[in-house]
């Protein structure tokens, strides 16, 4: 993919890994389309390469703003190459905790406008017949843990309709490109973290959890800059897998869930073949 040539339409662009993406597309000498709920979080950006970088309000629950990002995007740089659905929260609480409307909440930007933005962007792309669309989920959407059940469901939910789609997509010449950080140095455990009100009942599990999210605020191990290398890094070399874990604590986290469910399977082996008709 030419670097000259490559357009980044990213989303929640304002902070965290978003914006380490824009500032290493931007770096390279791509063009980048810089979306964010509010512009004004965008004007460093701009500024870096105005020929180059397009900053646009989109606030993905809206099919209207998507339309128009999509639309301004093209007009101004005449095709897509790569888009990029991060634009998200974390939140945090025992599944009685989390009430049905900060579920479905959780669920609006992070996935159903993920498809959104990503169906909006399917007609061009196929269109062009190559492009990549890159779905920031994450470790929590494979493996998940006590408190966490409903920021893992959103990513869960992403990860199977993405893993779909690059089945659906693939004979088009389109890629997808899974991303599953673990814990990287963003906001996401501070402005950008929810936590759910909290029942007593559950302190015995959710307290050393709650604590251990506050104590990982600003002190995470991921360095979002190189994980926005690491994507580039990856688009440009034909994202050659569906899925790109990032962070020791991600490796670690899925090899620790395939095993488990590995380890099920074998247990329940022959009580599953039993159930067939003699």
């Amino acid at each position: 993919m030419s670097t000259s040539s490559t357009v980044w339409l990213i989303t929640g662009t304002s902070t965290g890994l978003g914006r380490s993406l824009a500032l290493e597309a931007i770096a390279r000498g791509h063009r980048v389309v810089a979306t964010a709920r509010d512009p004004r979080t965008l004007e460093a950006l701009g500024a870096l390469a105005p020929e180059r970088v397009l900053s646009l309000r989109l606030d993905v629950t809206k099919d209207a703003e998507i339309q128009a990002a999509v639309s301004a995007a093209l007009e101004r740089f005449g095709a897509l190459d790569v888009v990029v659905n991060n634009a998200g929260y974390s939140l945090a609480g025992a599944v009685e905790e989390t009430g049905d409307a900060e579920l479905r909440r959780a669920f609006e930007p992070m996935f159903f406008g993920a498809l959104a933005v990503t169906r909006a962007v399917l007609p061009h792309l196929r269109e062009r017949g190559k492009g990549t669309i890159v779905q920031i989920t994450s470790a929590a959407g494979l493996a998940t843990g006590a408190g966490f059940g409903a920021y893992s469901a959103v990513k869960h939910a992403l990860e199977a309709m993405s893993e779909a789609l690059a089945g659906e997509v693939a004979p088009l010449g389109i890629k997808v490109l899974i991303v599953e950080p673990g814990m990287f140095r963003t906001n996401l455990l501070g402005e950008g973290y929810r936590p759910m009100p909290v029942i007593a009942a559950y302190e015995a599990v959710m307290g050393p959890m709650r604590e251990y999210t506050a104590s990982q605020n600003g002190a995470q191990a991921g360095d979002p800059a190189k994980a926005a290398k690491a994507i580039v890094d990856a688009v440009l070399a034909g994202s050659p897998t569906l899925r790109l874990p990032l962070g020791a604590d991600a490796v670690q986290m899925i090899r620790g869930k395939l095993a488990q469910v590995g380890a099920d399977i074998d247990r329940n082996e022959q009580v599953a073949f039993a159930t067939a008709f003699d």
